[in-house]
């Protein structure tokens, strides 16, 4: 395959490609929410749609008990390798509307300090419709150029924000259908549209929910304050007691099995460039913080962490209303490393916080999904293939690096069909993921689009 006619096919569909893309982001498929049900099936009706037109023989929509998964499949020759393509469909609630420049689902491309080509910004835009769209497009270049090299399967589904629930049964029961060589996923970044990368791993996950209760009803609290526990007063020092001063996490067990790299490994990592006050002004922020003895970059891809996804209780409204809250809840999660067990977190945890709680509330600790921490060899074909194709559409080698993020099916993926999965993404850490202004630069879209059939052909050499 050339990558000259890659490019010729590419720059005379730009426009067309953009404009489906952006069809597809108007849809508000937030898996999340109920009343978003007709959105869904309506996106993986367009996704059907598109890999039928892309050149796909078998496209179908699989029912699941949850949001259904849609599969496609190119079979030019059994005894030459199949990858298998993952994404999904299902996007993040928008929330808070308000802090939005412009509607979440009216998607519009403006220019940005980091994209001067233009971003698109719209809820779903990077994570992960526009990066799962990409191998749509690549795929049907491959077909239009009569220069697909190997089989291709789809499999694109829509739970992934709300931790797969129903993706896991639908692969055990569909294991004969997916069988493939490589799993090929872009839900993830670079480091930068100069500095190309390609993670090598990913955190696991173990996600809790916390409630903390104390008198049987809200109370005056000038009538009974100082003299009744405060739920939401005990749930902070709680919550606060889990770190120590090294924000080292307090949870007895927590760190038993974590994989301490090397110091020729960290050594490799930081070589990996970061700029720290590039960092604190993107963030503005005055400092970093996190656990003591470890860079940045180690932080969020090396070590695992615990952190507040949400804490409410009492009166929130507009005004003022003195009141004693008679509960109060949080949302907590902790991202995990190699070795690192969720079920064994959620555990540790759900014991940990039960026992720190004081006699005067009762503490009930659930524990929502997980997913594990996930390494690639980056001597793998799989992962050499992707490096060469960047190589060859960057200019220069990729940086192997380590996701601070978590995909858990990819764990599953390995599990159940035995398969690796290549991270091939080509968002930015930057492009506001599951945060107000989520954009995509018009650049790193139609960079990954020239990129994936390069994948196929170093894969199949």
């Amino acid at each position: 395959m050339e990558r000259q006619q890659i490019q010729t096919y590419l720059n005379s569909n730009k426009e067309r490609f953009l404009n489906e893309l952006l069809d597809l982001l108007r849809i508000p498929s937030i898996s999340a929410r109920a009343e978003h049900k007709s959105d869904m099936n309506k996106t993986a009706d367009a996704i059907k749609q598109r890999l039928i037109e892309a050149g796909a023989d078998k496209v179908e929509i699989c029912q699941t008990k949850g949001y259904p998964v849609v599969y496609g499949e190119k079979i030019i020759d059994p005894s030459k390798p199949t990858v298998v393509v993952y994404g999904h469909y299902d996007v993040q609630p928008a929330d808070p509307l308000d802090l939005w420049d412009s509607p979440p689902f009216e998607p519009v491309i403006k220019k940005t300090e980091v994209h001067p080509e233009g971003a698109i910004f719209a809820r779903g835009s990077c994570d992960d419709k526009g990066q799962m769209y990409m191998h749509v497009k690549a795929f049907e270049i491959m077909m239009k150029t009569n220069t697909l090299p190997c089989n291709v399967k789809f499999m694109i589904e829509g739970e992934e924000e709300v931790g797969s629930p129903s993706l896991g049964p639908w692969i055990i029961e569909n294991k004969e259908k997916l069988k493939g060589d490589i799993i090929l996923i872009s839900d993830t970044s670079i480091i930068a549209n100069d500095i190309p990368s390609i993670d090598s791993g990913l955190r696991g996950l173990a996600y809790m929910e916390v409630e903390v209760t104390g008198p049987n009803r809200d109370l005056h609290s000038g009538v009974y304050g100082g003299a009744v526990a405060n739920p939401v007063n005990i749930l902070c020092k709680m919550i606060a007691s889990c770190h120590d001063e090294n924000n080292h996490i307090t949870v007895p067990g927590f760190y038993d099995k974590v994989q301490e790299l090397s110091a020729e490994e960290r050594a490799e990592m930081a070589k990996a460039p970061f700029n720290l006050e590039d960092y604190k002004k993107d963030l503005d922020i005055n400092e970093e913080r996190g656990e003591k003895g470890y860079s940045s970059n180690e932080r969020t891809g090396i070590r695992p962490t615990l952190d507040v996804n949400g804490i409410w209780g009492g009166y929130t409204g507009e005004g003022a209303k003195t009141v004693l809250p008679s509960k109060a809840f949080a949302k907590i999660s902790m991202r995990l490393v190699p070795n690192q067990s969720s079920k064994e977190i959620s555990d540790l945890f759900i014991k940990h916080f039960e026992s720190i709680a004081p006699k005067s509330v009762k503490v009930k600790v659930t524990a929502h999904h997980g997913g594990e921490p996930v390494v690639v060899p980056i001597t793998s074909k799989g992962f050499l293939a992707a490096s060469k194709a960047m190589e060859e559409t960057y200019g220069k080698k990729p940086v192997p690096t380590r996701s601070g993020g978590s995909i858990p099916i990819v764990a599953l993926f390995k599990k159940e069909l035995g398969m690796d999965s290549i991270l091939f993404g080509f968002g930015l850490d930057s492009d506001a993921l599951h945060s107000p202004n989520e954009h995509y630069g018009v650049f790193n879209y139609y960079k990954g689009i020239e990129t994936i059939p390069l994948f196929y052909k170093y894969f199949t050499v």
